[in-house]
């Protein structure tokens, strides 16, 4: 059987939707209080609840502070796995599964209630996107290409195979540094509630 990654895609575009739509009414939010704390529009949260739309990961993350998870949790939440017993095999879907301003990201891992959650991020903009700081720690690893990476305003340039741990409360951001698709590894921790 040929897998289609357009439906794979559209299916897990639903399945965020869904998860969104669930913690929001798990926590008595109506759409209306959802936009006006992510100060995002009504229609474009129905939309992403529908299945209609795929948030950018500046909004997933906006979405995500506000129903008290990660925009990896929710990405990981969409991915589709095929249960092998205890561990769960993530079959490739196609394209990312959210973009970003500066690539896209898909999560590697089914479900969010893991220790911690695997990505890959993949991406050619030279332009340094906003500054991301979380609590939890994160590990990430160049599979190809070469980037930019600013930890706190120190640059450092990162080629194939190298890698950096980066602790919580470390603000950090990325961009190609040539122009040229970079790809990385990005394992970060998923604090437990």
């Amino acid at each position: 059987m040929t897998r289609n990654p357009r439906q794979s895609l559209d299916r897990s575009v639903l399945r965020l939707g869904a998860r969104v739509r669930e913690l929001r009414k798990a926590q008595g939010m109506t759409l209306v209080q959802l936009a006006e704390a992510t100060d995002l529009s009504h229609p474009f949260l129905s939309q992403i609840e529908r299945g209609m739309a795929r948030p950018s990961m500046s909004s997933l993350f906006r979405i995500a502070q506000t129903l008290g998870t990660t925009q990896q949790g929710l990405l990981a939440d969409s991915v589709e796995s095929v249960s092998t017993g205890p561990a769960a095999v993530v079959r490739r879907s196609g394209p990312g599964t959210a973009e970003a301003s500066n690539g896209a990201v898909q999560a590697l891992v089914a479900g969010a209630d893991h220790a911690f959650i695997p990505m890959e991020f993949a991406g050619d903009e030279t332009a340094w996107d906003r500054y991301w700081q979380h609590d939890e720690d994160e590990f990430v690893y160049v599979v190809g290409g070469t980037l930019r990476i600013d930890l706190d305003e120190e640059e450092q340039v990162m080629e194939t195979g190298d890698s950096v741990y980066i602790p919580g409360g470390v603000r950090h951001r990325w961009a190609s540094a040539d122009g040229g698709l970079f790809r990385l590894l990005v394992v970060k921790e998923q604090r437990r509630r």
